[in-house]
């Protein structure tokens, strides 16, 4: 399973970019004050030192400079002046930064310092109880032939600054992604409403949906509402066109069968009679296929075993060779135009007839959905063509004689009816026999 790390909604990618912003922001802050801390800490360790440095060479130029009272050098020296390098202790550690800040200060007042080390001596616990947060830190400097050491103080790791800035992003955190998330959501609920009508009824006559939301998005919803609107209209002139179309073309096509009757050549008059059926045959389909999903039925619940029960039943007393459903398992109830899922599981049912010369009626439940399955036991379709079948006026065979298996627009019909009940087409050749499922498949109301 893949990882996603970037989320697909919007609230998800609006909140984590903020987020990660924030995060970025805060350990360049971060950053930046511990540079800070650490300049102005040695700012003050090494400009003690430098300060004690010079007052050790004037003390030294005095007479006044000595390694102790005994005449023995002290391992933590406050002030050191002798010929001989000094030894740290074995637990002092090299502080390079500090040594290199002591060498610059030093060259700034005018003391040539040929060499400059600089150790910082960790604390114990009893220590840090006792003198507090600060470190130890030593300071060399070979001036001439004389070694200089001095004792400076450095202060101790931010590790309040630490807490500080934990606190702080928790805090900026709070105050700008919960008023972020809030207005992300805001905009991204109309966005999911406005989503959801479009999947469910893009070109359909309901009631307008609410404009709400900011103003970018209250226009989007807006535009769709007028855009559904004029599709509406657009929708329901052409039912009324197609209706007088069909109505104009059957009268005369009627008048047409009637004057052929008269004709006296039987052979003559018999195709004349055939090529008129086949021409109001196909007016039919084109009708079906430009009214398919626009029928007025009123949604209702339904039961899909009784549904598919009363089509194999209607089809047996037609003398078709139609098996099934037989004893099917409990389905849950459907929701819908039951007429429109009839229709198209007919067309399926016909194409099987024509194709393979019977079929089977089966239902099952799986991933939240119900397929009727048309089953046949035909050759199949070539999978790179099942695309392409759906397609009005696409036949699995070449030829355009509706004998063969019509005018292409029975898997069309079934799609088009399909995908208005919210579902959709699936066909594929069965992998256990020979032969072709095609399924019209409909979502299972929770």
């Amino acid at each position: 399973m893949k990882l996603r790390l970037w989320p697909r909604s919007l609230v998800g990618q609006l909140v984590l970019a903020v987020a990660a912003a924030l995060f970025i922001a805060q350990a360049v802050n971060y950053t930046l004050l511990v540079r800070g801390q650490r300049q102005q800490a040695l700012a003050n360790g090494g400009g003690m030192a430098v300060a004690r440095i010079i007052d050790a060479l004037d003390r030294d130029r005095r007479g006044m400079a000595r390694a102790g009272e005994d005449g023995t050098r002290k391992r933590l020296p406050k002030m050191l002046v002798d010929d001989r390098p000094f030894t740290p202790p074995p637990r002092a550690l090299p502080a390079g930064a500090l040594a290199d800040h002591v060498a610059a200060q030093l060259a700034q007042a005018g003391v040539d310092a040929q060499h400059v080390d600089a150790w910082v001596i960790p604390q114990r616990p009893h220590q840090v109880k006792l003198n507090g947060p600060s470190r130890t830190a030593i300071v060399s400097a070979r001036i001439g032939a004389r070694h200089v050491t001095v004792r400076s103080w450095l202060p101790a790791e931010g590790k309040r600054l630490q807490g500080f800035l934990i606190w702080q992003t928790l805090s900026l955190y709070l105050l700008i992604l919960v008023p972020v998330l809030l207005i992300a959501w805001r905009a991204a609920q109309p966005l999911r409403t406005l989503t959801q009508a479009v999947r469910r009824d893009p070109m359909g006559d309901g009631p307008p949906l609410v404009e709400e939301g900011p103003s970018d998005v209250r226009d989007v919803i807006g535009a769709f509402n007028a855009s559904r609107a004029r599709i509406g209209a657009m929708l329901a002139d052409k039912d009324r066109m197609l209706g007088a179309v069909g109505h104009d073309l059957r009268t005369p096509l009627a008048s047409l069968r009637v004057r052929v009757e008269g004709v006296e050549d039987d052979m003559l008059r018999e195709k004349m009679i055939a090529t008129i059926d086949e021409m109001t045959a196909m007016l039919t389909d084109i009708l079906a296929v430009a009214r398919s999903g626009a029928g007025k039925e009123a949604p209702e619940v339904y039961d899909p075993v009784t549904l598919l029960a009363q089509l194999g039943e209607e089809y047996r007393a037609m003398g078709k060779p139609v098996t099934g459903p037989g004893a099917l398992p409990p389905l849950p109830a459907l929701g819908g135009r039951p007429l429109l899922v009839r229709r198209a599981l007919r067309n399926l049912v016909d194409n099987a007839l024509a194709y393979a010369g019977g079929a089977t009626l089966l239902a099952e439940v799986a991933g939240g959905e119900l397929r009727f399955v048309v089953r046949d036991e035909g050759p199949g379709i070539d999978p790179a063509r099942i695309g392409e079948l759906i397609e009005p006026f696409a036949r699995g065979e070449a030829s355009r004689n509706r004998a063969t298996g019509g005018a292409g627009l029975g898997l069309a019909i079934a799609h088009a009816l399909a995908e208005g009940e919210g579902g959709r087409l699936a066909i594929a050749n069965r992998t256990d026999a020979k032969g072709l499922d095609a399924a019209v498949v409909l979502p299972v109301q929770a």
